[in-house]
């Protein structure tokens, strides 16, 4: 079954002109559009996980940077790029534009590599995770509002679930290649971080085939004003949800410091991180379509849930065997949550403050990741690992109880209005 687009009607707002949805890809039910989306972060993966996993190693084998260093460097990295993604995806809004974000923020986060390659203290470290996280705080949130705008609404489950595993492909095959890589490179991170600028660079090239969709131009109302006081009561509820979580959902950089604890080689924590990744891609897609058919809030919840368990597993566990189990859950919870969040957000809004309400979501993320992360590691310093992960898991618990008391608003974002496809377009 095809997708049955309507006539265009210039009166009816967040009509998107039927060009853009009906560009044929591989994938059924997938916009060409987001199916490009889905190559570049692919690319953009390999390339940040093939470091990601080794960057915590790094600081504190070679540079002898202190756990509480790497927390401050990870906190502040990505409260930089959460708080940009409220700025950016305000201004997609505003000047109505998403394609020169997308391709700005990932050619800033390309070219951190190199500047990562020539780092010889944990401070030039800290500038270049801050420029990788200044580029995706520059691209997230007018990026997901471009898969929004690309995709029908009884299929935006979908569409932000095959971008997320698509995502997560590069994230699983970047720390697999980083094992040979540094072998061939003698050891050497340096190199390695050089190597890596080539996938991202070739991320950086598909999006020129990227198209603008039309859907501003088609709106009745010439300017564009969303504010937070007039966006949705249950989208306020959302954003206290997303404050308390992100307070205690740390840098993945403790759980690759904690196996070190335990014991692990830099082989297996490569292995564990590629295992958590592996499980995100085989969730993602299925929980995006499953999602579209049940509710993506149950999804959440059980999420949540599963964060809990997995953080008190992390902070009990009695020997490095757990860990395995342990990484795969963790996959799964980020399978099951990373992309229906945005999916979620986007849900409880009107068309017209996509961008902005994206970004709002983000910023609050950003503005507990900082302390999440420097909070983790002065209790790790102070109490031990044992205290960094129970904090983490208490606030999870709270989130969820929160989130039940999150209900939909009936006519915003969420009517049915076309079939699901089956076979493609």
């Amino acid at each position: 079954m095809s997708f049955v687009t309507k006539p265009n009607d210039p009166n009816k707002p967040g009509d998107i002109r039927p060009s853009v949805l009906e560009e044929r890809s591989p994938i059924p039910g997938i916009s060409r559009n987001v199916f490009l989306l889905g190559a570049v972060s692919l690319l953009t993966d390999i390339s940040s996980e093939m470091l990601y996993p080794l960057i915590p190693l790094y600081l504190t084998t070679v540079l002898r940077a202190p756990i509480a260093a790497v927390g401050f460097i990870e906190g502040l990295a990505e409260a930089t790029a959460s708080l940009l993604k409220g700025y950016s995806g305000w201004l997609s809004d505003r000047w109505r534009i998403r394609k020169p974000f997308t391709v700005a923020g990932y050619g800033i986060s390309a070219f951190a590599k190199p500047v990562l390659a020539i780092s010889s203290t944990w401070a030039t470290v800290l500038f270049a995770r801050i420029m990788d996280r200044f580029g995706k705080g520059l691209r997230s949130t007018a990026r997901d509002a471009l898969i929004a705008d690309s995709s029908h609404v009884p299929a935006r489950g979908r569409a932000f679930g095959f971008h997320r595993s698509a995502d997560q492909i590069g994230a699983v095959v970047g720390p697999l290649l980083a094992l040979p890589l540094l072998g061939l490179v003698g050891g050497n991170f340096h190199s390695l971080f050089l190597l890596a600028f080539v996938p991202a660079a070739a991320g950086v090239g598909l999006l020129l085939l990227l198209r603008e969709p039309e859907i501003f131009s088609l709106r009745q109302t010439p300017k564009l004003s969303v504010t937070l006081r007039n966006l949705p009561k249950p989208f306020h509820r959302f954003l206290i949800v997303t404050a308390v979580f992100a307070l205690g959902n740390s840098s993945n950089a403790f759980l690759i410091l904690k196996a070190r604890e335990m014991g692990a080689s830099t082989s297996m924590i490569v292995t564990l991180f590629a295992l958590f990744n592996l499980v995100t891609v085989l969730s993602s897609f299925p929980a995006g379509i499953i999602s579209d058919r049940l509710g993506r809030k149950t999804f959440l919840l059980l999420g949540f849930a599963l964060f809990t368990v997995v953080y008190t597993g992390f902070a009990f566990a009695p020997s490095l065997g757990w860990f395995w189990l342990l990484f795969g859950a963790y996959g799964l919870y980020i399978g099951i949550t990373d992309g229906l969040t945005r999916a979620f957000t986007v849900d409880l809004l009107p068309d017209g403050g996509r961008g902005t309400a994206l970004g709002l979501q983000a910023t609050v993320t950003g503005l507990a990741a900082f302390p999440s992360s420097l909070i983790a590691g002065l209790l790790w310093q102070w109490k031990g690992s044992v205290a960094t992960f129970l904090f983490g898991a208490i606030l999870a618990a709270i989130a969820g109880l929160l989130l039940l008391r999150v209900k939909l608003v009936p006519g915003v974002g969420l009517e049915p209005t076309l079939p699901l496809p089956e076979k493609g377009f």
